[in-house]
C-alpha cells in the first residue's frame, strides 16, 4: 500500500468516526427534547469567551429544532461522503470546520478538545493529500482530478 492509500484509509476512518458520532446519539432526546442543544446552550452559557455565548444566543439558541437537524444531518452527511469518498473535499472542509466549532464550544472539556483537535489533523492532512483520488466515489466519477 502507497501512501495515497493510507490517506483514503485515514478518511475512511475519519467518516466512520462521524458515522459512530451520529449513531451514538439518542435520537429521540436530541429530536423530541433538543437534548443535545440544551446541554450545548448550557455550556455556551457559562462560556469564557463572550463571542461564543453571544453567538451561541444569536443564531443557535432562537433555532434549536434546526440546529438539531443541522448537526444530526452534518454528522450523518460527513460520515457517507467521507466513507464512499463522495464530495470528499468538501466534506473534509466541512468536518474541519464541525470539529472547530465544536472545538471552540467545549474548549473547557479536555476529551472534546482531543477528539476534535484530532479530527481537524486528520481532515487537513486528507485533504492535503488528496485522499479522494483512490478509493471514492469521486476517483471512479472523475471529480476533483
Amino acid at each position: 500500500m502507497g501512501p495515497l492509500e493510507w490517506f483514503a484509509l485515514l478518511r475512511i476512518a475519519l467518516g466512520l468516526w462521524w458515522l459512530e458520532s451520529f449513531r451514538h446519539k439518542d435520537k429521540k432526546a436530541w429530536i423530541e427534547r433538543n437534548a443535545g442543544i440544551s446541554w450545548a446552550a448550557s455550556v455556551a452559557e457559562k462560556h469564557k469567551w463572550g463571542f461564543v455565548r453571544r453567538g451561541f444566543a444569536a443564531t443557535v439558541a432562537p433555532r434549536p429544532k434546526l440546529m438539531t437537524w443541522v448537526v444530526l444531518l452534518s454528522e450523518l452527511a460527513l460520515g457517507l461522503g467521507l466513507v464512499a469518498g463522495f464530495l470528499t473535499p468538501i466534506a473534509l472542509v466541512g468536518s474541519a470546520l464541525l470539529c472547530a466549532i465544536y472545538f471552540v464550544t467545549m474548549i473547557h472539556d479536555w476529551a472534546e478538545q482531543g477528539q476534535n483537535l484530532m479530527m481537524i489533523a486528520i481532515a487537513i492532512a486528507c485533504l492535503g493529500a488528496g485522499a479522494w483520488k483512490v478509493w471514492s466515489l469521486d476517483a471512479l466519477l472523475g471529480l476533483f482530478q
